[in-house]
């Protein structure tokens, strides 16, 4: 049987990791959110569409850190954000062309 000392340390080490993850993609967006006044309105607003939901999956991150929803809610909601995503990207009204 698992003790209560290394149950409350995996937890603390899955909170960290989840708050290293919501960093990373703090990071992310940080860095490619002054780009954005470069592009055109189209691509703008593609692109700020793409990194609201990063934004949303940092903070689902940082509620999982904080003990305020589950394992499989995380995921659940990540799952939602890669969904999501992958419309944004098979959307061809909003398609963008390579420079």
């Amino acid at each position: 049987m698992r003790g209560i000392g290394q149950a409350l340390g995996t937890r603390r080490w899955r909170a960290r990791r989840a708050l290293k993850a919501a960093r990373m993609l703090d990071q992310v967006v940080d860095t490619q959110l002054p780009l954005l006044a470069s592009f055109d309105e189209q691509r703008r607003r593609r692109s700020a569409d793409y990194l609201a939901e990063l934004v949303k999956l940092a903070q689902d991150y940082r509620y999982y850190a904080n003990g305020w929803i589950d394992g499989r809610e995380l995921d659940r909601r990540g799952r939602r954000v890669v969904t999501q995503l992958t419309h944004l990207r098979a959307d061809r009204t909003t398609r963008v062309i390579k420079d």
